[in-house]
């Protein structure tokens, strides 16, 4: 009798696990023999019907099946991939990226990339190492790919580990390329690199440039946090023989404040001779970088927590002087902690007052954040900013005393994941539908 009940036991519990394989996986189309109607019944007098349901939904919504039947339902026209009219009567053109560009930094959108130019040549670089070239981007049909040795210092075993490891900016310095990217320093310990190579549009071998000594723990950290999209790796040429590096806090938020830590701050890399220096600290992740060599200062971007992305001065006059300039992060912040804890509050207070600190003002902070992302000048006195959660990009003039004046916002209707400024013409990475973007300015 009692291997009987032991029988028709195990009986229900296989056809109960059949039943939910059919319903869940016929999703993927591994049991299509069941009609909709059908699976709904099951679902509805069988089984738990509201526990079946939030666990469906939470099943399906990273799939992109379930949000393509959510677009289904949202009543949205569908926009077609066409020149878009700007609302400040600019035109954006599109260079739809058809192969190559898979995936994204951010996990819910097509792609990232980086783009530069070099000797009138368009280069582009994804976020997972594929590399490429025109020699004229606005006219051409294909992008032709560079072989190389990315792999060898990042490559599938990294990017499987999270998301947010990735190649974080592309540099052409001279005659060189340059790449920053999260590192592996030791196992599960992490910090941002650099590798660079001789312009070759065949083939590019790249060689270690600069690595951190120190590396943050995915767990055994301090504050028992780790986001590897607090990076930073924004590079810049500041002059023949220097580069510039930003690291971001990877959530240590301790280490923008430390002076021995290259976390949380900017640095200067010497080309020849592999040396750096920090110029600036008190920086949480920075995502943009500009030198106006004609007014002699950096413009810096940077992503704040719960609001308060900023956009920075740096006085090249006080770098020249050995000052390193302190922008207040983690003890000073227009933003606000994600998760409030009195510990945190006690050890990162986020004071909305830089100066009263003694720290230097941003001369703008954006509350709510807009996912500020890179720089650059457009004139005399104008320059753009992108943005990837506000999906736009950001127009402003800086005044002879260096405030910001005619703020205009000009949707774009997508993530701007990196811009260049280039012989009249702006151009953006759109990463949700991964392509290249060009508005020409006046």
């Amino acid at each position: 009798m009692k291997n009987k009940k032991k029988i028709l036991l195990f009986i229900f519990f296989v056809t109960t696990t059949l039943f939910i394989l059919i319903i869940y996986k016929g999703v993927n189309n591994q049991f299509s023999f069941l009609s909709y109607d059908h699976k709904q019944t099951l679902k509805k007098y069988i089984f738990p019907y509201q526990l079946i349901d939030k666990y469906e939904k939470l099943i399906l919504e990273n799939n992109p099946v379930y949000r393509e039947v959510e677009y289904k339902n949202n009543n949205k026209n569908i926009r077609i991939l066409r020149d878009l009219e700007l609302s400040n009567k600019k035109t954006l053109k599109y260079l739809p990226l058809m192969d190559g560009f898979y995936s994204g930094i951010h996990d819910k959108h097509t792609s990232s990339g980086y783009i530069d130019f070099y000797n009138d040549e368009f280069f582009i670089l994804s976020s997972r190492g594929t590399l490429a070239y025109s020699k004229n981007i606005n006219n051409s049909n294909f992008l032709k790919l560079i072989k190389n040795n990315i792999y060898d210092f990042i490559g599938i075993e990294h990017f499987s580990k999270n998301v947010w490891f990735s190649i974080k900016d592309l540099l052409i310095h001279k005659n060189k390329i340059f790449i920053s990217y999260t590192e592996e320093i030791e196992e599960y310990c992490w910090n941002t690199s650099v590798i660079y190579g001789e312009i070759n549009n065949e083939n590019i071998v790249f060689k270690k440039l600069f690595s951190p000594k120190e590396c943050i723990h995915t767990k055994n950290n301090p504050d028992k946090e780790f986001n590897a999209h607090q990076s930073g790796g924004r590079l810049l040429s500041l002059d023949d023989n220097h580069i510039l590096l930003t690291i971001g806090d990877y959530r240590s938020r301790f280490l923008a404040q430390d002076f021995n830590s290259v976390n949380g701050k900017i640095i200067k890399i010497n080309i020849n001779d592999f040396d750096y220096k920090i110029i600036s600290m008190g920086h949480r992740n920075p995502q943009g970088l500009y030198y106006d060599k004609e007014r002699n200062f950096i413009l810096e971007t940077e992503h704040g927590p719960h609001g308060g992305d900023e956009i920075n001065l740096l006085s090249m006059e006080q770098i020249n002087n050995n000052i390193i300039l302190n922008y207040g992060w983690a003890i000073a912040s227009a933003g606000e902690h994600y998760v409030l804890t009195e510990e945190k509050v006690k050890k990162y207070p986020l004071y909305k007052s830089h100066k009263k600190y003694g720290f230097i003002e941003p001369l703008k902070s954006f509350v709510p954040s807009i996912g500020i992302s890179e720089i650059t000048k457009i004139g005399p006195d104008n320059y753009v900013v992108g943005s990837m959660k506000d999906k736009s990009i950001y127009f402003f003039e800086l005044d002879k005393k260096k405030k910001i004046i005619n703020l205009e916002r000009v949707e774009v209707f997508e993530r701007v994941r990196d811009l260049t400024f280039y012989k009249n013409k702006l151009y953006l990475f759109l990463e949700n539908s991964s392509s290249i973007g060009v508005i020409k300015l006046n």
